[in-house]
């Protein structure tokens, strides 16, 4: 018997499920760990808190004497709530989080005069070493210094006993080393170019805030079956494992009733982020066996991005008080959906304002019209950046997998609004009618709401469709840092409505048009070049591929292929032009992201040959001994008929030696493949010779364990099986 296997399965199948109190309605306790408005209040002086109040509005520095007094008031508040400790908390370009924790206690320096300190220093900058983080060439090693700054537009959380100050990580010479970083920046332009274009509307608009609501997809499984399995421990997902028989044909685990166990995981899990201040609204049953999704209330994006990433940690340290691993891979399971990370994107006016929900009057629905055809836009010119933003090892596995959006690019609106803009594809160049006029503002463009009211419909195909008052970018991984992707797509809609505020700006003043006019040719102008970007049909078939080819869409279905689009010279271009990356910056997450995709294969190459080699292989022969066995006392019972009646355990004797033959011979030639990868000094060739000539050979030795799995006796099959990974709950 398979000792870890089966003791694995015995201490899953005997857990009984955690008891989790509800600490108070969650609007009582939401926010209580959160250094927020209302806490400021109570413990900052008058001056500390407009300060705080105007940086996160108005983007003011803060004065370092009030810095200090800043400081007073959050500790006092933190030592107040039982806090020992303090960390600058930041997003390095690992995909996680990261901290060193500071006690507050400080002495002098004989040893007396024990105090608790948290100074303004302490609290606006910290020096952590910036070469020990992947830095992309940005840094050398004898260079190590990098600052932690806080950020005073994301407020510091208790976690624990610890106080946690959203920061942002930098070089010594300046460059973002983080992800928060180049959002800022990107933040920061789509404000100021959105709130330029909003006055066209309405003067009294100072502010544009992109919002974020993010849908988090994950698994969970039992901690002693994914400590039973060495590639889930090593790499977060399944490299070998034969499809269960049962799995989600029947849709039967889709919005089902949440087990007893998962479902307390999931109420403790929401106490902790009513703590934290995160949002969480919404939790369900996902579509494959053992996965599920949360989501929480969409929120400001600078701060949607920190509670997602915030979100991740936790769940991991309450899956440990439950006895559970969560599994945030792509594709942790082959034969069942992977997760993904729907990121719910748009644009909110400080004057209430949804700028991409239609209004009820012509002028508003114009607005409504303005943005939503600049964002089609700024996604059919940067389509290759928009796929390159959502690239990793991992989301290869999903994209067009026939249960995620495809890897060509494409926007669904939806019939309705199909035939809104072809009837604006045909206004009139230059001066409108004033029957024109009345007929788009009285049946096309003031009749928004009502065609959007019956306009319900989802393309689950699509990478980036509309919803009906945002855009959801469905082809976001569910292990992805939402900053890669919104920094992206907020620079691209930023540099698309400053180009359409010059084209109109520039048509009102030499065409003598008025801005209503002005602004109907420009977007006539978008909707007749950006046709080829808009899908309503299935993502999934070979016809759109061929379709997306003849349309000019680019598909690229692997990292290393989809990554160059990132260091285009267009791509520099818009970057460098918004001020959020100079081109050392954009050069050095490109090599990062190569990197870290080369050193995943690497490793799940590694494993790979580990557990086939050390635990099918060996395995395997066990069996196929007992087979042998068999054979010798059939042929001593019967004689010279013995192959006759032992003819089935004789050519599974065959079959076994054959797939051992194939699990060796490909590992082995597998391992070549690494080697020769290896002494290649060209960045991208080593990431392409690892995407081209050592993945192949996973699915050829996955092929030849999974067919020894359904042949090998259970009794002895040392590996944790799907059936036991996915429905032991």
């Amino acid at each position: 018997m398979s000792t870890i296997r089966f003791k694995a399965l015995e201490k899953a199948n005997s857990r009984t499920p955690i008891i989790v109190e509800e600490l108070d309605k969650k609007s009582a306790i939401f926010g209580s760990n959160v250094f927020n408005d209302k806490t400021m209040r109570q413990f900052l002086t008058s001056e500390g808190y407009k300060a705080v109040k105007s940086a996160v509005q108005h983007g003011t520095k803060i004065d370092r004497k009030l810095a200090d007094y800043i400081a007073l008031g959050m500790k006092e508040w933190a030592l107040s709530k039982g806090v020992t400790h303090y960390t600058h908390w930041f997003q390095p370009l690992t995909g996680g989080t990261a901290e060193k924790h500071d006690a507050f206690f400080e002495t002098s320096f004989d040893g007396s005069d024990p105090v608790e300190k948290f100074g303004g220093d302490q609290l606006v900058q910290q020096e952590p070493d910036a070469s020990s983080f992947p830095n992309g060439g940005i840094r050398n090693t004898f260079e190590a210094r990098g600052y932690t700054a806080w950020d005073p537009t994301s407020p510091a959380f208790i976690y624990g006993t610890t106080l946690c100050v959203p920061t942002v990580f930098v070089a010594y010479t300046g460059e973002s080393l983080d992800n928060k970083a180049p959002l800022l920046r990107a933040l920061n332009a789509i404000d100021d170019a959105a709130t330029e274009v909003c006055k066209y509307f309405d003067k009294n608009v100072k502010k544009v805030t992109p919002t974020l609501g993010w849908e988090q997809e994950y698994f969970l499984v039992d901690r002693a079956l994914a400590n039973s399995r060495p590639d889930i421990m090593a790499t977060g997902r399944t490299l070998l494992g034969h499809t269960a028989a049962k799995g989600q044909q029947l849709d039967d685990h889709y919005f089902g009733s949440i087990p007893t166990r998962v479902l307390n995981y999931m109420r403790d899990l929401e106490n902790e982020c009513m703590l934290l201040g995160i949002p969480v609204k919404t939790r369900h049953n996902e579509v494959a066996p053992s996965q599920f999704e949360l989501a929480p209330i969409f929120e400001e994006t600078n701060l949607a991005v920190d509670h997602n990433s915030l979100l991740m940690d936790v769940m991991q340290k309450v899956a440990e008080r439950h006895e559970y691993k969560v599994l945030f891979h792509e594709k942790p399971y082959k034969g069942v959906n992977g997760s993904g990370k729907h990121n719910n994107w748009s644009l909110a006016t400080d004057t209430g304002i949804n700028l991409l929900a239609p209004g009820k009057t012509p002028m508003s629905n114009l607005q409504f019209l303005t943005f939503f055809i600049n964002t089609i836009k700024a996604v059919h010119d940067y389509e290759e950046l928009l796929r390159a933003a959502i690239a990793s090892a991992g989301n290869d596995h999903r994209l067009g997998a026939n249960e995620a959006p495809p890897a060509i690019i494409s926007i669904f609106i939806g019939e309705q609004l199909t035939k809104v803009l072809a009837e604006l594809e045909g206004v009139t160049n230059g001066k409108l009618s004033p029957e024109e006029k009345t007929d788009l503002k009285l049946n096309v463009v003031g009749k928004i709401p009502d065609v959007l009211l019956d306009n319900t419909d989802r393309n689950r195909t699509s990478p980036f469709a509309f919803t009906g008052n945002k855009f959801e970018f469905r082809a976001v991984g569910s292990t992805a840092n939402c900053a890669t992707s919104m920094t992206t797509l907020n620079a691209m809609v930023a540099k698309q409505l400053i180009d359409f505020k010059k084209e109109v700006d520039a048509l009102i003043k030499k065409n003598d048009l008025k801005k209503d006019e002005a602004i109907f040719n420009v977007l006539r102008e978008y909707i007749k070049g950006t046709k080829k970007i808009l899908f309503e049909g299935d993502g999934y078939s070979e016809a759109w591929e061929i379709e997306a080819k003849k349309r000019g869409l680019s598909n690229h279905k692997t990292t290393p292929e989809a990554l160059k689009a990132k260091v285009s010279k267009k791509a520099m271009d818009l970057f460098k032009g918004l001020d959020i990356m100079n081109h050392v910056e954009v050069e050095s997450r490109y090599e990062i992201e190569l990197e870290e995709y080369i050193k995943k294969i690497q490793i799940e190459g590694r494993v790979l040959g580990d557990i086939a080699g050390n635990h099918v292989v060996p395995t395997a022969i066990k069996y196929q001994n007992t087979l042998i066995e068999n054979v010798k006392g059939m042929k001593e019972i019967f004689g010279k008929d013995f192959e006759k009646i032992a003819k089935e355990q004789i050519t599974m004797i065959k079959e076994i030696s054959q797939h051992i033959e194939g699990i060796n011979s490909n590992v082995k030639e597998m391992t070549e493949e690494r080697k020769k990868a290896n002494n290649l000094t060209d960045i991208e060739k080593m990431a392409s010779a690892y995407c081209n000539n050592v993945i192949p050979y996973f699915e050829v030795i996955r092929k030849h364990a999974d067919k020894l799995e359904l042949m090998v006796d259970d009794e002895i099959w040392t590996l944790t099986k799907y059936r036991e990974l996915l429905f032991a709950k």
